[in-house]
């Protein structure tokens, strides 16, 4: 199994120096998504005092054309503070602080959609829109062999490894326990995890989450558990579909609801909603994963629990379906619907603004509107 050379470091000797006393001062570790859509970066800046809100947290700038995110000629890129976690590597009073991207002329870089998307959420805020999403990933070694997978060959077939109990069925656990109890000091609305059915492959659950929240929390919740992995030495892939073949792949899927959706007689809202994404699955394909639909062509092909890419349908308790209506919904005629076609590498910010889009404001056709 490989595993990376830091984390052979002793981690006692480090942790020395992290009880050493920092005065007045506080580390806030700025956090940004890179030119890639979906992976992140960050650095850290001293503070004189611990900042009690966003605005306490000035902006920051950094070299672009090392993060795919501009030339080496015109490099500069500003780090707007965004959402503010607590640190759970440092610990208080330390922070860590999500950020927007903006390029040299102030305009959102490419892969910051949160600017869009918080502007839609704006618009839908009497609403009251929740959502919450289901994170998978998959726990590689450093040479990409998922975690404790044979080192040539494969593991038993599927079907004991879901919520599995058990050394030779759940694989990882250290880094799932590590990450939920990491998540839950830093303030990051996670409200669940299990084993998945692939063997080595985990979700969390992140939600229910106010409108721009559910971005902000589900990349605050994927950088923990990057830095979690690094201190174990192995990386999370939110690849969707890591290891082809007859093994599951890696989803988001998004649970979607709004106040009308919640009350009394909601179901007549859910299913209007599901009618107007049935009009529009080209336009939610291109928005569910970084590249446009290519990643998730890999995992939609209407098996190991998922609808195939290039039909929309719905339907009540089935995970075969692009939307499911859970079973209690449909009984108690209110509640929520899931859309399971996002990828485990979607960006968040995207994935809620279009539903937002179609089901809300009602847009049509393959391109979003502009609003000023």
């Amino acid at each position: 199994m490989a595993t990376s050379a830091s984390a052979k470091l002793s981690k006692a000797v480090k942790q020395q120096y992290l009880e050493l006393p920092q005065g007045d001062k506080v580390q806030a570790m700025y956090i940004w998504i890179d030119g890639t859509g979906e992976g992140l970066r960050c650095k850290t800046r001293t503070l004189d005092s611990e900042p009690k809100s966003i605005e306490d947290l000035p902006e920051w700038n950094f070299d672009g054309s090392s993060t795919y995110q501009s030339e080496g000629s015109n490099s500069d890129m500003y780090l707007i503070p965004s959402a503010m976690f607590r640190d759970p590597f440092r610990k208080d009073p330390n922070k860590l602080v999500l950020c927007e991207v903006l390029k040299y002329n102030r305009k959102p870089a490419e892969t910051n959609l949160r600017l869009s998307c918080n502007k839609v959420m704006e618009m839908v805020r009497n609403q009251v829109p929740w959502f919450g999403m289901e994170q998978e990933y998959t726990i590689l070694g450093t040479d990409g062999h998922p975690f404790g997978w044979p080192s040539n060959g494969f593991p038993g077939p599927q079907g004991p490894y879901y919520c599995g109990v058990g050394a030779d069925k759940a694989y990882g656990r250290d880094i799932v326990e590590a990450h939920y109890r990491a998540c839950l000091y830093a303030g990051v609305e996670i409200c669940g995890t299990n084993a998945e059915v692939m063997p080595a492959q985990w979700e969390f659950q992140v939600g229910p989450c106010e409108g721009i929240n559910m971005g902000d929390h589900l990349w605050a919740a994927r950088f923990i558990l990057h830095r979690v992995c690094e201190d174990f030495g192995v990386v999370a892939s939110f690849d969707p579909k890591p290891i082809p073949g007859n093994w599951n792949g890696a989803g988001c899927h998004t649970n979607f609801s709004t106040k009308e959706m919640r009350e009394e007689g909601g179901l007549r809202f859910i299913e209007e909603s599901i009618e107007k994404l049935g009009r529009r699955h080209n336009y939610h394909i291109r928005a569910y994963d970084p590249k446009g639909g290519l990643d998730n062509a890999r995992r939609l092909t209407g098996y190991h629990e998922t609808s195939n890419i290039h039909e929309f349908s719905a339907g009540v308790a089935n995970r075969g379906a692009s939307i499911r209506i859970p079973r209690t919904v449909g009984q108690e005629k209110k509640g929520y619907f899931e859309d399971r076609r996002p990828s485990a590498n979607c960006d968040p910010y995207a994935v809620t603004e279009a539903l937002i889009r179609t089901c809300l404001l009602s847009e049509e056709g393959d391109e979003p509107t502009e609003y000023k």
